[in-house]
């Protein structure tokens, strides 16, 4: 799974991670000189196991550029708005969110 996740990673223009995925993505190297943030019960075990990342904690998610994490699952969806709002605008993202009925989450 490791070999595939890194194949696909050179393969992608984004790629991003929810939760304690972003375990897999520092298993595969992809985190290597980048900052991450993880579920708040994770992020102990990913500084430890992966001394080249910058592990941030209390945020929602972290955006390197190509390579964005997420912390906990919720944190997740924010970070699927970030990417709405990157790709397509901010108009886009609020327009979706209302559309679902996700009041949480704030540009920026």
């Amino acid at each position: 799974m490791i070999a595939w996740v890194k194949a696909q990673d050179q393969r992608t223009e984004f790629t991003l991670s929810v939760c304690t995925g972003t375990r897999v993505l520092a298993a595969a190297g992809i985190l290597d000189g980048l900052q991450a943030t993880t579920h708040f019960g994770s992020l102990d075990e990913l500084a430890a196991n992966n001394p080249t990342t910058t592990v941030l904690r209390d945020v929602r998610y972290v955006d390197n550029g190509r390579v964005v994490t997420s912390a906990g699952v919720s944190a997740g969806i924010d970070m699927a708005f970030h990417m709405v709002q990157r790709l397509l605008g901010e108009d886009v993202a609020r327009q979706t969110a209302r559309y679902i009925e996700y009041d949480y989450w704030q540009p920026g």
